[in-house]
């Protein structure tokens, strides 16, 4: 495909999406696309079916049913491509607690096979304020420490693809302050992609081009924050997610 095609052919794209446990029907036929080089939010409840479709994004679920697509290849027959160009961070999944912070970047900087190792864990070090705390094992770390590892382990290899979940929690203000402004960064600097699950609706707000918000496995609105503001008649994205978490009705239909 010609570079200047590449664009055109979204990062994300999820057709009838959906995935049974049993009886239950955790995402029922949901369909979304995410453009290459934005930022999009993926909002909703517990329950509501993020971390399933970011599973299934990840190659870790198999689908019940329906289509995706990353970086333009099939996960279900592709996934050996696209993983190398990817990667996921958040704060809820723990490293190994007796490694260091510079073992552990290097088990996983032999993972995705990368060259020049040492180089690029001194430069995330640096970028992501972390050479204080290269020597001192994982479980040592505060709350905000390893938040900054999770995401130092999730760039390592320059992903096209950058999946995040929940990537300012535990964070004073200041550092989620920091951290969304090195995401920014890294988007303008690198053309990225990036689908965050979120519940801090300022950040969405801050970052985001576009929000899907779900609901019982179901994507039950879509826009832009700007457009989510209006058509709810809300001064902020957080009434909005009350609103459709409440079953408030909507001032206007879905587009």
């Amino acid at each position: 495909m010609p570079p200047d095609d590449r664009s055109a052919v979204p990062a994300i794209h999820v057709e009838g999406l959906t995935k049974r446990f049993d009886a239950h029907k955790a995402l029922d036929a949901i369909s979304f696309d995410v453009p290459a080089g934005s930022t999009v939010a993926l909002l909703g409840g517990n329950g509501a079916g993020k971390t399933t479709t970011i599973s299934i994004l990840l190659g870790l679920l198999l689908p019940s049913d329906g289509i995706v697509r990353v970086l333009g290849h099939d996960m279900l027959t592709e996934r050996y491509r696209v993983l190398p160009r990817m990667n996921f961070s958040s704060p809820y999944v723990d490293l190994p607690h007796r490694l260091t912070v510079r073992e552990n970047l290097t088990v996983y900087g032999h993972l995705y096979g990368l060259t020049g190792l040492k180089q690029r864990i001194g430069r995330m070090a640096e970028e992501l304020d972390l050479v204080s705390i290269l020597s001192r094992p994982s479980g040592n770390l505060s709350a905000g420490q390893k938040t900054r590892v999770a995401l130092a382990k999730a760039l390592l290899n320059d992903p096209e693809l950058l999946l995040l979940d929940e990537p300012t929690a535990s964070l004073d203000p200041d550092t989620a302050d920091w951290v969304r402004g090195f995401l920014e960064r890294y988007r303008a600097r690198t053309g990225a992609t990036i689908l965050l699950a979120s519940h801090n609706m300022a950040e969405v707000e801050r970052l985001c081009d576009r929000v899907l918000m779900m609901k019982g496995g179901r994507i039950v609105d879509r826009g832009t924050p700007a457009d989510l503001l209006a058509r709810y008649g809300r001064g902020n994205l957080e009434d909005v997610f009350l609103d459709i978490a409440r079953d408030r009705r909507r001032a206007a239909a879905v587009p």
